[in-house]
């Protein structure tokens, strides 16, 4: 069971994620399709490792708090789709955190994008273009295979578009040709995506591994640094 009991040592980690977060979410990536002023950030190339070092619960819980720190910074408006687009990132964070719950060990993180998929079709656009869905099997099929930080940057990434694609469907209107003409670009992006989570993860790991040799106890228990993707123990 996770712990829960947050002390000011963890502060280190939330500090360093939150200046870098603060960056990356406002560097636009590229644009999202359907709404005006929608774009994805760099954010999206690190976001779900809070869950590797703090857990599912405080990492979901920092990613959040990152967004709306951003939020108050930059005064964006709080309308209804600018809130959606908090939560896609919470249930990313979650997947990456669970990566050692294997099979159906971890429930929830095969229960989401299931959910997503479920709501996508039941949209009368969605039912039109459902194969769109299919990426989101990608987070299900991963929690089958061999635990690997590819396939689990790539799943976290996938389960966030899944809550962002079933929120986007009900919420912006789109044709079925746009999505479609979607579909290679959700490749290429997610890909991209995904090969960002882990190289922002073994560069985390290493330099909170290095604050670690410095001073040890720094983090009192309260971070988890995997060694395995330390990069001076390559």
């Amino acid at each position: 069971m996770e712990k829960l009991n947050f002390n000011l040592k963890a502060a280190i980690f939330l500090a360093l994620f939150a200046i870098v977060s603060l960056i990356g979410l406002n560097v636009n990536f590229s644009k999202l399709v359907g709404a005006e002023n929608q774009f994805f950030t760099l954010f999206q190339f690190f976001g779900p490792i809070a869950g590797g070092f703090l857990g599912a619960t405080i990492g979901a819980a920092s990613v959040l708090l990152a967004q709306l720190v951003n939020y108050l910074f930059i005064g964006k408006e709080l309308n209804l789709l600018n809130l959606l687009r908090l939560t896609p990132m919470l249930f990313g964070a979650y997947y990456f955190a669970k990566n050692k719950d294997r099979l159906l060990n971890d429930k929830l993180s095969i229960a989401i994008p299931i959910a997503a998929m479920a709501a996508f079709m039941l949209h009368p656009i969605g039912r039109e273009v459902w194969y769109f869905s299919l990426y989101w099997a990608i987070p299900v099929i991963a929690k089958f295979l061999p635990d690997h930080l590819i396939l689990r940057s790539l799943g976290a990434t996938m389960t966030t578009h899944a809550v962002g694609g079933a929120f986007w469907v009900w919420t912006v209107p789109m044709t079925t040709a746009q999505w479609q003409a979607l579909i290679p670009v959700v490749a290429y992006e997610r890909a991209l995506f995904a090969l960002g989570i882990a190289a922002s993860y073994v560069v985390f790991n290493t330099v909170l591994n290095k604050i670690a040799e410095i001073n040890p106890g720094i983090f009192g228990g309260m971070v988890n640094v995997e060694q395995k993707y330390v990069l001076a123990k390559f």
